[in-house]
């Protein structure tokens, strides 16, 4: 091998047999956790399961991200695919989809980003809460539930789906939001722009958790606002084994 080759990063399981397959199509493999494989500045990324393709991707690469075998929103390719779908990426013909990441606010801070979903949960089972919605300088909604979640384009076939909010195409620059678990028999659903957006506990009556990406960040405290928007993206690779967009 050159310096010549084009490096590809590699995160993630099975990284054994990606390595093989990015070393066939005459590219040289890097391995590694987020971190080293970032600090490599490799032409392309190769993520594989859920989890390592949410941290790198909550990392802002800027060269695209090839995910493999990731769940439903992020175009995936499958394990058995990857050979294809590498040799279309490093010919330069692959296209690119971006992705939004989200800069989680709270207490006036920065505490988290998400690459699928943010959402407020009461922490204890058979306990609601009380919760506002806003979007920018506006008022959205108030309801009692579990809890709220709001979903990126991506995070949208999701958890968000399952609650009954719409899948929302990449690129428009909105999310689906929709109470968890709501005290009402009809709750309102919305698909709100996602720069500015506020969640907010209205009574503090049970411990509420800010969650981002299935992550526990903070503990929310009654009329502190956790704010939502974008602040950076993630490319993702598409080639002709990439999942269906829908």
């Amino acid at each position: 091998m050159n310096d010549g080759e084009p490096l590809v990063g590699v995160v993630g399981d099975a990284t054994g047999d990606l390595e093989a397959a990015v070393a066939a199509t005459g590219a040289r493999p890097r391995a590694g956790d987020v971190e080293s494989v970032l600090a490599a500045s490799p032409a392309l990324f190769v993520a594989v399961g859920d989890a390592a393709f949410a941290r790198l991707a909550r990392s802002g690469p800027a060269p695209p991200v090839l995910p493999v075998d990731v769940a439903r929103g992020f175009r995936s390719v499958p394990a058995e695919s990857v050979a294809a779908a590498l040799d279309t990426a490093l010919a330069g013909d692959a296209e690119t989809q971006s992705y939004p990441i989200l800069r989680v606010e709270y207490d006036g801070e920065r505490v988290a980003s998400a690459v699928a979903d943010v959402s407020l949960l009461t922490a204890e089972v058979a306990h609601i809460s009380e919760y506002a919605v806003g979007s920018r300088d506006s008022h959205v909604g108030q309801f009692r539930a579990d809890g709220v979640v709001v979903a990126t384009p991506a995070g949208s076939p999701g958890y968000a789906r399952r609650l009954g909010c719409p899948v929302v195409a990449p690129g428009t620059g909105v999310g689906p939001v929709a109470p968890i678990a709501p005290f009402a028999t009809d709750p309102d659903h919305w698909v709100l722009a996602l720069e500015d957006l506020r969640l907010t506990v209205e009574r503090d009556e049970t411990p509420v958790t800010l969650v981002a990406d299935d992550r526990e960040v903070a503990t929310v405290a009654a009329g502190e606002p956790v704010t939502v928007s974008p602040d950076q993206s993630v490319d993702v690779a598409l080639t002709p084994a990439s999942d269906p967009e829908f």
